[in-house]
């Protein structure tokens, strides 16, 4: 519906506000006459409708026209993944934005994700993120950023930006930060989507296909991430009998292609470490030595200070609890991390190992500050009380 109406106008405030005119028309008349056959394309229509009249009030409408597609058949959220959504995809990530103001732009726009948990996402506080998202829209209108898809010759440059999108689209819905859900599936499937599209638009480029891959063999354990009694369920004590096998096939598959085009890039060691525990028929059945050896060169690749987390943590599976707490240690002087509730987390459940209780208690303590989502505060409740059951 935003990216319809964006379409129409060429002003993204404009467009939300028209969006959230159609959502309040929806509350008022569905209650009274009951829900469409297609909510979607009716709230498109009534957001279209709505956009256009306050155009005309602007008398701008005829210069706006010129933009629209002629077809008045209206599209819905529930369609298939179409272009007007693509095009405000690459609006979102134009090279004329910061690489960050892309993803934050898109994450909010795109997948109507709310500021504080687009804010999350990016270990920054609301009030920053607000801004950065209201500069980056400011830029787009008085830039005159065109609404359409590159061309070829712009293609190729512009989908590395676009990717860490879709990416990171997936990973807040993951695990998302905020709310009584650990999964948030309109996010994770929204990605598979948009990276199923992008790999049909360059299906020979390298990043796109190992991104697909490290979707799909994450999302292949996705629906054993929850135990029977709504507990949140660690990778070492999910049914891998119910993972996805066809996911699974698929993304090794992909992967394949990807390491084979040369040099391997950051979404391939990904998905190559996500295929490691795809192909473990058992937690202790895991190449943790391997897994170590490939953040090794992600990080040479990518460094980032999350990297090193995941790595101290594979690290500690390998080696001990006592290793894993001696890599974690250097990592609680990043700011990037100071607020970041897994490395409290990740010291806390090494330090639970070594019977360390009291320390323990305090990680524990301190993750379950810094952690908004509902599941996740479960869990660490739990862990809590077991540490101070030991006391």
């Amino acid at each position: 519906m935003l990216s319809t109406t964006a379409h129409l106008t060429g002003d993204l405030d404009l467009a939300e506000e028209c969006a959230q005119d159609a959502y309040a028309q929806a509350l008022e008349m569905w209650g009274e006459n009951g829900i469409p056959d297609r909510p979607g394309a009716w709230l498109t229509t009534i957001a279209r409708n709505r956009a256009r009249d306050v155009l005309r009030r602007e008398s701008v409408f005829r210069r706006k026209m010129s933009l629209v597609v002629t077809d008045e058949t209206v599209q819905g959220p529930e369609d298939a993944l179409n272009d007007d959504r693509l095009r405000l995809i690459f609006t979102c990530t134009h090279p004329a934005l910061s690489t960050e103001a892309q993803v934050a732009l898109t994450l909010r726009l795109v997948c109507g994700l709310s500021t504080p948990e687009v804010a999350r996402a990016f270990l920054v506080p609301p009030a920053t993120m607000a801004a950065r998202i209201t500069r980056a829209k400011r830029k787009i209108t008085a830039a005159r950023i065109p609404y359409r898809v590159p061309g070829p010759d712009q293609l190729e440059e512009r989908f590395t930006a676009v990717l860490e999108v879709v990416h990171l689209i997936f990973t807040t819905g993951h695990t998302a930060p905020l709310g009584a859900h650990l999964v948030r599936r309109d996010l994770t499937d929204s990605a598979i989507r948009l990276a199923r599209m992008l790999h049909l638009l360059m299906p020979t480029n390298a990043e796109t296909i190992a991104l697909l891959a490290l979707l799909l063999l994450i999302s292949s354990r996705q629906e054993t991430r929850m135990a029977a009694d709504g507990r949140m369920a660690l990778l070492s004590e999910q049914d891998r009998s119910r993972w996805d096998r066809q996911l699974i096939a698929e993304g090794q598959s992909l992967l394949t292609e990807a390491l084979l085009r040369r040099p391997p890039t950051r979404y391939a060691l990904q998905a190559a470490i996500a295929a490691l525990h795809a192909e473990a028929p058992s937690w202790s059945d895991t190449d943790w030595a391997e897994i170590v050896s490939i953040y090794d060169v992600l990080l040479r690749l990518w460094p980032s200070p999350v990297v090193e987390l995941n790595r101290a943590v594979a690290i500690g599976m390998r080696d001990g609890p006592g290793a894993g707490l001696d890599a974690l240690t250097p990592l609680l002087a990043d700011p990037a991390l100071a607020t970041y509730g897994y490395l409290s987390a990740a010291r806390a459940d090494f330090l639970r190992r070594l019977e360390n209780w009291p320390q323990a208690m305090t990680a524990y303590e301190e993750a379950l500050t810094l952690t908004d989502n509902e599941i996740e505060r479960a869990f660490l409740t739990d862990r809590l009380t077991e540490v101070a059951r030991n006391l």
